[in-house]
């Protein structure tokens, strides 16, 4: 069968036509005979196993009987009337029911004919019965391919009720299967074939679909997850070969004034064994002659920002600029802010770009930046303007990177004729089978430790009736000269009900903790930002004592006089989130606490993340959990979930499969990068087609 065979409009299969055609292609993004036949079953039932009339159980379940029709009555009811036919075997008779379309079932099914009837059970008036069942003559059922296990494939209510219906979509894949005979194309070479035990490509795809038991289906399934994560790290290890090799860096060979003088005599504290470890591996990288491409990943409060700053200062000492984009304009300014204090001593000249720079200060930025007067630029999407042109770019920082999408940080290389060395930096742990998967072509850094002195955060769970408890002890705390944060949940389908639950809280705060002995802040998404920065400004300052805001927190207020994190209605919170705003606090020498204040009412999921808080601080460990409980594309945001779009593997599940296909791709480009031996040819050929007609997973980073 040509390869390209495969390729063609699913209007052309015998069956399908131009209106069902439209509506798979609509509904199920099927557009050619090989997204047919990559539409795998979400489940199926067992038809291998044959029951006795004997046998029926109370219990409503899927049963296949072989018997005969010995007769026919039709019984009146309230509205029209229902069939019913008396159904035979050796062991004694059944009912079968039909509440519609009597006429047609009358006229096709005859007596004292052989049929195999499927469906769900059901006792009535002392008697089995089998509403609307499947049925078909003993024949028909023993020539059929799904005569075993049916497969039942994804579907939505419009395919439903078009006609589209599971059975339809079954004859129509048994259609493709005829037409083709069922040959297909192998994809992996015969080396891994047999190192591996696996099946071939057309065995897999049959028994996928039709399979005749377990075992086969269970090699099948193997089989297609095995390869579909073999060509997604086979991608990624591949790009990330060649684009060492072809992507010239500018090697960093000096590391001079600037990195010494700040690592001798301007350091704040000393530096813990993972921070070296981290910068250790950036200089290696950036002192090669391949461009840097490195995600780091630190828990909050890990010292992420000393490491990137001491990355740029090594570009500064060889001549270049840096810039650090982030995603919020409070996260620019605070890193602006805690940069700016850092480098006083090193004479260094740093500014902040964002949405909201005046036209004369974006003038005189442009302007230092092309001349290379300004050393290092942080701010926003505003880095990304096309008049923002550097003079030379060595280093680009991202922070938070995964609230960019993948052409925004292309944008940002693109600034130099030479694209600069690139760090990106999170502090969403992101679990080791994501990142293989997501960033499987960058090298990952990772800042495992916290810095000397600081304490665990103690977190608790509290119910809504303990809340005058929690009143007093945040009393008890601003006594000590201590500031609190209250957090609420904002959901943006409901805005307004999030908006007066804010409002709700802070005017209950208002009472329990009144001026003038206290002062309360409060930031929403509602307000302008000159407002909202003049709120976070009288927190910062300490002129308030308690922060009554929405997650607008979340990512990037450093105050570290705040040792107590109250986040309500913590359980519409993801794992990740509740994790974050614990980072909030945390950042001082004092003890902090973080308490998770809910209703009595808790799904199960709500429960294992409140139970997940409390027990651990472990970023990572969170993160797993997180993963198990929401799935990957959930958990890296829409833009970057394109990569997880996965026909047949799940990354969670099927994590062992996901090791070892990275092991093989690992070993295969290895010994034949380019895949040049005659042995890889088939792989070679499947990575092209795969890229060729775009069923290649999306580009991520």
């Amino acid at each position: 069968m040509k390869a390209n065979y495969l390729q063609t409009p699913i209007d052309y299969l015998k069956g399908v036509g131009s209106s069902r055609a439209d509506l798979l292609r609509k509904e199920l993004g099927i557009h050619t005979y090989q997204d047919l036949i990559n539409l795998f079953p979400n489940r199926y039932i067992d038809k291998t196993q044959y029951y006795k009339i004997s046998q029926l159980q109370r219990q409503s379940a899927e049963i296949q009987i072989i018997g005969k029709i010995t007769g026919f009555k039709e019984v009146a009811q309230k509205r029209g009337k229902r069939l019913i036919a008396t159904f035979k075997d050796e062991t004694g008779t059944m009912e079968l029911v039909w509440f519609r379309g009597q006429k047609w079932i009358k006229d096709s099914l005859k007596t004292n004919k052989t049929y195999v009837v499927f469906g769900k059970t059901n006792w009535f008036a002392g008697k089995f019965s089998l509403p609307h069942p499947e049925i078909e003559t003993l024949e028909a059922h023993e020539s059929s391919l799904s005569s075993a296990m049916q497969p039942i494939y994804p579907s939505t209510e419009k395919l439903s009720s078009r006609g589209i219906t599971n059975r339809v979509l079954i004859k129509i894949i048994q259609q493709l299967f005829i037409d083709t005979g069922g040959r297909f194309t192998e994809t992996l070479s015969n080396a891994l074939l047999s190192e591996l035990k696996l099946i071939n490509k057309s065995a897999a795809l049959l028994n996928i679909h039709f399979p005749k038991n377990q075992e086969l289906l269970a090699s099948a399934q193997f089989r297609l997850k095995f390869e579909e994560l073999f060509y997604i790290q086979l991608q990624l290890i591949l790009k990330n070969l060649i684009h060492k090799s072809k992507i010239k860096g500018f090697p960093f060979n000096q590391v001079g004034h600037y990195f010494n003088t700040f690592f001798k005599s301007h350091l704040p504290f000393e530096l813990t064994g993972a921070q070296k470890r981290v910068l250790k591996e950036i200089r290696a990288d950036m002192g090669s002659n391949a461009q840097m491409n490195r995600l780091l990943q630190g828990d909050v409060g890990s010292g992420k920002t000393i490491v990137a700053l001491m990355s740029m200062l090594m570009a500064l000492d060889n001549g270049f600029q840096a810039c650090l984009m982030a995603p919020t304009e409070i996260l620019s300014i605070q890193h602006y802010q805690g940069l700016t204090e850092l480098c006083e001593p090193l004479n260094i000249k740093i500014e902040l770009l964002t949405g909201s720079t005046k036209t004369a200060k974006r003038k005189q930025i442009h302007e230092a930046l092309e001349s290379g007067e300004l050393h290092i630029l942080i701010g926003t999407h505003a880095l990304l303007e096309d008049k923002v042109k550097f003079k030379n770019l060595g280093l680009a920082i991202i922070d938070e990177q995964h609230r960019f999408g993948v052409a925004q940080r292309s944008k940002l290389w693109r600034k130099n004729t030479s694209p600069p060395h690139v760090l990106v930096m999170t502090a969403t742990p992101i679990p080791r089978t994501l990142a293989m998967s997501v960033y499987g072509d960058l090298d990952i850094s990772i800042i495992d430790e916290l810095p000397p002195g600081r304490k665990a955060i103690k977190t608790v769970h509290r119910y809504d009736n303990n809340r005058l408890k929690v009143f007093k002890f945040i009393r008890d705390e601003i006594k000590l000269g201590r500031q609190v944060y209250v957090v609420y949940p904002l959901i943006k389908e409901n805005a307004t009900m999030d908006y007066k639950d804010l409002m709700d809280g802070y005017e209950s705060l208002s009472r329990d903790f009144p001026m003038p002995e206290y002062q309360i802040s409060i930031v929403h998404g509602k307000m302008k930002p000159a407002d909202k920065d003049y709120e976070m400004q009288r927190f910062i300052k300490g002129e308030t004592q308690i922060m009554v805001a929405t997650t607008v927190i979340e990512v990037g207020v450093n105050v570290p006089n705040a040792s107590v994190m109250i986040i309500e209605s913590a359980e519409r919170f993801g794992l990740s989130q509740l994790h974050q705003l614990r980072g909030r606090v945390g950042r001082g020498a004092e003890q902090s606490y973080c308490i998770l204040m809910t209703g009595h009412k808790l799904s199960n999921d709500g429960k294992t993340r409140l139970q997940t808080m409390v027990r651990t601080s472990d970023g990572f460990e969170i993160a797993e959990v997180d993963l198990r409980l929401r799935g990957p594309g959930d958990i890296m945001g829409t833009q970057q979930s394109g990569i997880l779009n996965l026909k047949i593997a799940d990354i969670i599940k099927d994590n062992d499969i996901l090791q070892h296909a990275r092991f093989h791709a690992k070993k295969i480009l290895k010994e034949d990068r380019t895949l040049a031996n005659p042995d890889h040819a088939v792989i070679l050929n499947t990575y092209r087609a795969l890229a060729k007609y775009k069923n290649i997973w999306n580009y991520i980073s």
